[in-house]
C-alpha cells in the first residue's frame, strides 16, 4: 500500500526483484507521469490501482508485463483521450482484466466519454511531415523530373552554373546523383520531353536564344538538334509541353515587350513552331488543363489577368476564351483537382494569391493567401493528400494541406528555403520526394513521410 503520499513520478525498473508481489495500490498521489518499464519483473501481480492520481497519458504496452492482471482501476485521473492513448482503447478491447469505468477529460469532444466506448477510428493519428532528404550543392530556378528507358531522372535549370544539370535517381542509395550538363547560358528553364521514345530537352535562355538538344543513344551525349525563333523568344518564363490527339506540343512563356508566346509542334525531324498565342503582354507562366475533354491553355501577365486559351480541334489551334477573373499581375498559374472539381492558383508577387474554382463558364475565388514575395505557388499530390507550397522571397515557404469539407488549404508546415523558385513532386519508387530549387542558396529535396501518432 504505496497510498496518500506525495509521488509525483515513478521510474523504470521502480518494483524489480518484487516477482511474487500480488497487490499493488498507488492511490491518491499526484503522479503525473509512469515510465513505459515501470512495472516490469511483476509477474505475479493480479490487483494493480493507480486511482485518484493525476495522470493524463499512460506509456503504450504500460500493462504488457503484467501476465496474469486480474484487476485495474484507473479511476480518478485526468486521462486525454489523444493519440497517445488510443493503444490503451486497443487494449481494453481485448484483454480479460476487469477495469471500472474510465472517462476521458479531454479534448472536449470527448469529454466525459467512457475510454472503453470510444472506437479506434475516432482517432486521427496519422500525420504527415517534410524532412530534409538530400542537399544539393548549388543553385536552380526550376526542377522538372521525368522517366526515360525505366529510370528516374530531373532537369535543373542553373543560370549560375551556365548549365542544365541532369540528375540520375540511384535506387539503392536512395539520392540523386550528377548524370549530365548541358550548356546553357542563363537559362532559366530545362524542359525534359519523353515523346515517340525520344528524349527532347527544351532550354530556354535569357540571352542567346533558346535550343532544343536530343539524347543521342549511339553516343550517349545530348546533341543540339535545332534553334528557337529569338525573334518570338527574347525572355523566356516557362515551359510547358503535352499532348493533344496524338500530337506533342510544348509552349514557351515569354515575358519581354517585343516577344510572343509561342507554341511548338513536333513532327519527324523535330519541333516546329505551329502558332503565336500571346504577344507583346510579358507573360510570366502558362498552364496547360484539361477540363471536360477540352484541352485548354492559361497564360497569366504582369499586365493583364490571365487569358484562357481552348483548343479548336477544327483549326488546331488554341483560340482565345476569357479571362479569369480581375485578378491583375499574377506571376504563376497552377491547376489541381480535388474530387471532380476543377482549382487554379493564382501566385502573386504583391497582394495575396487566390485559390479559384471552375464553375461551368467562369472561376470564383474560394480563398486568398498572403503572398508578399511569392514567386511560386505549386499544389501538388502524394498519395490522396493535396499540398500547396507557397514560397516567399522574404520569409519561409509556408505548406498548406487542403481540407476537403473546408474546401480550404490550412497551414501545415514551414520549410526553410531561401527565395524558391519552384516546387516539384517527384515520386521515386517508395520514396516521396519534394524538390525545391532555390535561386539563392543550395537546392534542397525533402521526403514525405508519414507519421503514426499512437506509436
Amino acid at each position: 500500500l504505496l497510498n496518500s503520499n506525495k509521488f509525483t513520478l515513478i521510474g523504470d525498473n521502480a518494483f524489480a526483484g518484487l516477482s511474487h508481489l500480488q497487490y499493488l495500490f498507488i492511490e491518491n498521489n499526484d503522479i503525473q507521469a509512469l515510465s513505459k518499464a515501470t512495472f516490469r519483473g511483476l509477474k505475479s501481480l493480479t490487483h494493480l490501482s493507480l486511482a485518484n492520481n493525476n495522470l493524463q497519458t499512460l506509456p503504450r504496452d504500460l500493462f504488457k508485463p503484467l501476465d496474469i492482471l486480474s484487476d485495474l482501476d484507473l479511476r480518478g485521473n485526468t486521462l486525454a483521450c489523444d493519440c497517445k492513448i488510443k493503444w490503451l482503447v486497443e487494449w481494453l478491447e481485448s484483454t480479460n482484466t476487469t477495469v471500472p469505468a474510465v472517462f476521458c477529460s479531454s479534448p472536449g469532444q470527448f469529454e466525459g466519454q467512457r475510454i472503453r466506448d470510444l472506437a479506434l477510428g475516432d482517432f486521427q493519428c496519422i500525420t504527415t511531415d517534410f524532412v530534409m532528404h538530400q542537399v544539393l550543392p548549388f543553385q536552380a530556378v526550376s526542377a522538372e523530373p521525368f522517366t526515360y528507358a525505366s529510370d528516374l531522372y530531373v532537369a535543373l535549370a542553373q543560370p549560375s552554373a551556365s548549365s542544365c544539370s541532369i540528375l540520375k535517381w540511384d535506387y539503392v542509395e536512395r539520392k540523386l546523383r550528377d548524370f549530365d550538363r548541358i550548356p546553357a547560358h542563363s537559362a532559366v528553364h530545362c524542359k525534359p520531353i519523353v515523346a515517340q521514345e525520344q528524349l527532347y530537352v527544351v532550354v530556354a535562355q535569357l540571352f542567346g536564344g533558346s535550343y532544343i538538344y536530343r539524347w543521342d543513344t549511339a553516343v550517349d551525349k545530348f546533341i543540339k538538334i535545332q534553334d528557337i525563333d529569338s525573334q518570338k523568344i527574347r525572355k523566356p518564363n516557362d515551359i510547358e509541353a503535352f499532348q493533344i490527339e496524338g500530337d506533342w506540343y510544348f509552349v514557351i512563356a515569354d515575358s519581354s515587350k517585343a516577344g510572343s508566346t509561342s507554341l511548338y509542334r513536333l513532327n519527324q525531324n523535330g519541333f516546329y513552331s505551329h502558332q503565336a498565342l500571346h504577344a507583346w503582354h510579358r507573360d510570366t507562366d502558362v498552364e496547360y488543363v484539361e477540363n471536360d475533354g477540352k484541352p485548354r491553355l492559361i497564360i497569366s501577365s504582369s499586365s493583364q489577368a490571365p487569358v484562357i486559351y481552348q483548343w479548336s480541334r477544327a483549326q488546331k489551334q488554341f483560340v482565345p476564351q476569357g479571362e479569369v477573373g480581375e485578378v491583375l499581375d499574377v506571376q504563376m498559374v497552377k491547376h489541381f483537382r480535388a474530387k471532380r472539381e476543377q482549382f487554379l492558383c493564382l501566385g502573386r508577387y504583391i497582394g495575396d494569391s487566390k485559390v479559384v474554382r471552375w464553375e461551368g463558364q467562369r472561376f470564383v475565388e474560394v480563398q486568398a493567401l498572403p503572398s508578399r514575395g511569392s514567386m511560386v505557388l505549386q499544389p501538388f499530390a502524394v498519395g490522396r493528400r493535396l499540398y500547396l507550397a507557397l514560397g516567399s522571397d522574404f520569409s519561409f515557404t509556408h505548406v498548406y494541406l487542403w481540407e476537403e469539407e473546408k474546401q480550404k488549404f490550412a497551414k501545415f508546415q514551414e520549410l526553410a528555403v531561401q527565395a524558391p523558385r519552384a516546387f516539384r513532386a517527384v515520386p521515386a519508387a517508395d520514396v516521396q520526394l519534394l524538390l525545391a530549387p532555390s535561386f539563392k542558396a543550395n537546392t534542397l529535396v525533402y521526403r514525405h513521410v508519414v507519421v503514426d501518432l499512437s506509436l
